[in-house]
């Protein structure tokens, strides 16, 4: 909003300097309307990237769910990976030694 205000200003004072010695305003009156259009054209643009920042932000949000869902996944694979190593541990030290035949 803050460069349509400043197009706004802009566009105030050059119309204050035309209308103080100027007797055609035709020119005058396409370059506002040519600012306007610009104006228009960039208020466009302005919510075309609110919305995709948005939608960007969004996604971002997701992954990092999905991220969280992944790490927590991990975390008990490991676990279990580690309670498995423990039991086999253990039942290799409770069998008997093998006797060479």
């Amino acid at each position: 909003m803050n460069l349509t205000s400043t197009l706004k200003v802009s566009l105030a004072a050059a119309c204050v300097i035309a209308f103080a010695g100027c007797t055609d305003l035709k020119p005058i009156q396409a370059q506002i309307d040519d600012l306007k259009s610009q104006v228009s054209k960039l208020q466009g643009d302005t919510s075309r990237a609110a919305s995709e920042a948005a939608a960007a932000h969004a996604a971002a949000n997701s992954a990092q769910s999905a991220a969280s869902g992944a790490q927590s996944t991990a975390n008990q694979a490991l676990s279990t990976a580690q309670a498995n190593s423990t039991a086999i541990e253990r039942v290799i030290a409770a069998m008997p030694p093998f006797a060479a035949v």
